[in-house]
């Protein structure tokens, strides 16, 4: 067990590693292959007025004149010992890790990034939690009870779930919810620690919302592996042995049938950790996905560079821990 971790430790480091390369070469590389200058590349970083002065002090204090490789090790080197951004007199310090530093903001993308990431984090594990419990026990339920009306109201309510966009859902949510009914307020993130029930009122809507959404998924592929895995002969033979229904259930059948589940799951929370952008969008919250958009909006290439770091290392971290709960739900994965 311990040497299957460490293999797939090892591959998560590996692949990081490809990925920071891969992506800090379409930022920085692409664009000379397209034709682009340095100097084309240093008047995003600059406002209308362009002058040669700022553009030479804009290509020192963020690298653009050195070569690629020289870059992309400067950028390595600063993760682990941070660096000094120079421009004329003025140095800023980015301290380590330093994942780049904003020249729109004057900040090091790393401090934004912790900035806005408990938004995120608080929208994604909470609507991981609701879609994955919700989603899960339904789709067992309509396993058992195949053909009942319970299984076909859910199946039609999952349909629903799926084709419905999340900004539709949110905005008909706020709508009805908030200033119809009254029930619950605008959401808006309040930090955990300074109100845990205010944070958590908060974040109903966006946590229901965007649960509902992935729920539907879970329900009709738990529902679709239970069938399956309920028809098979060890099943059988685990009621001809006079075990309980509930120990058949959980034990035999739902650990089978959670493999594809543990699949999707380590998957779609690494993106969302990365940024719940319609969902952030949507309920107007300043997380991960929304300065995302930001950058995007701004051409500030650092940070979109270090939210597409983020958002790797999350969905590598979270398929090491999928591997991990295969090697524990099926040791034959331990083997292979």
């Amino acid at each position: 067990m311990i040497r299957y971790i460490v293999r797939r430790l090892l591959v998560a480091v590996l692949l990081l590693a490809i990925i920071s390369l891969v992506t800090f070469g379409i930022f920085f590389l692409l664009p000379r292959w397209m034709g682009q200058s340095t100097d084309d590349l240093a008047a995003r970083y600059v406002g209308r007025e362009v002058t040669p002065e700022l553009l030479a002090g804009i290509k020192t204090k963020l690298g653009l004149d050195k070569p690629f490789l020289v870059q992309y090790w400067d950028f390595l080197k600063g993760i682990f010992v941070g660096t000094d951004y120079k421009f004329g007199t003025d140095v800023s310090h980015c301290p380590a890790p330093c994942m780049g530093y904003s020249y729109r903001t004057n900040q090091p993308v790393l401090e934004l990034l912790l900035d806005r990431a408990p938004v995120t984090f608080s929208i994604a594990i909470g609507a991981a939690v609701l879609w994955l419990v919700s989603g899960v026990s339904i789709g067992v339920l309509s396993a058992l009870r195949k053909g009942s009306f319970f299984d076909r109201a859910a199946m039609s309510v999952a349909l629903a779930g799926v084709s419905l966009p999340i900004f539709f859902t949110g905005l008909l949510s706020i709508s009805v919810v908030s200033y119809n009914l009254h029930l619950l307020p605008s959401p808006d993130y309040k930090p955990f620690q300074d109100n845990p029930a205010l944070w958590a009122q908060n974040l109903i809507l966006p946590w229901i919302t965007l649960a509902f959404l992935y729920a539907a998924l879970y329900a009709r592929l738990t529902r679709a592996g239970m069938l399956e895995t309920m028809g098979e002969d060890y099943i059988r033979t685990a009621r001809a042995k006079g075990l309980k229904e509930r120990t058949v259930v959980v034990r035999h059948g739902l650990r089978a049938a959670l493999t594809p589940i543990i699949t999707i799951f380590g998957l779609d929370l690494g993106l969302l950790l990365g940024g719940a952008v319609l969902t952030e969008k949507t309920y107007s919250m300043q997380g991960l996905g929304a300065l995302t958009l930001q950058g995007i909006s701004r051409s500030d290439l650092p940070v979109v560079l270090g939210v597409t770091i983020a958002t790797a290392l999350f969905v590598i971290l979270a398929n090491l821990v999928v591997d991990i709960l295969y090697a524990v739900a099926d040791p034959r994965v331990r083997l292979s």
